[in-house]
């Protein structure tokens, strides 16, 4: 049977290929929960779009109906005051700088690791703290020559 047109290479006769399908190939009965199911498989965008947008009518269905269910609920009692919700007096000043916390690095017991420093290149070592200012004597001996520039 040739694969493209359906006919019978020796004879030249066509045969019904959809019939054959058929029979080989049952097709499986599904219930219409099942159908329902294949029909969004093949459809996954419709099945999205419309989730969507019932969500979104759903969503501004409860918002219209809190809106007019707050429009018409009328209390009779005085507004709640702000101290009664928060006290202000004991508030932090938020300005203030927070405390540094007690921060434990585990280092296996080798400190050593902490103190790794990465050396650039063409970096050069920190002169050493200088001791002490020193008052400068009075001394009655010729001035000094200054350094030689480069």
């Amino acid at each position: 049977m040739c694969p493209y047109c359906g006919a019978d290479p020796s004879t030249g006769e066509r045969l019904d290929t959809q019939a054959i399908l058929q029979e080989v190939f049952r097709p499986k009965t599904m219930t219409k929960g099942e159908s329902v199911m294949e029909y969004a498989r093949q459809r996954q965008g419709i099945v999205v779009v419309l989730s969507i947008v019932i969500a979104f009518l759903l969503l501004a269905g409860l918002h219209q109906y809190v809106t007019m269910r707050n429009a018409k609920a009328v209390t009779d009692e005085p507004a709640v005051p702000l101290t009664e919700i928060t006290d202000l007096a004991n508030k932090r000043d938020e300005s203030a700088p927070q405390p540094m916390p007690q921060l434990d690095f585990p280092y296996e017991g080798r400190p050593q690791t902490m103190r790794t420093f990465i050396v650039e290149k063409g970096a050069i070592a920190p002169p050493p703290p200088a001791g002490p200012p020193v008052p400068p004597q009075q001394t009655t001996t010729a001035p000094a020559t200054p350094p030689p520039t480069r």
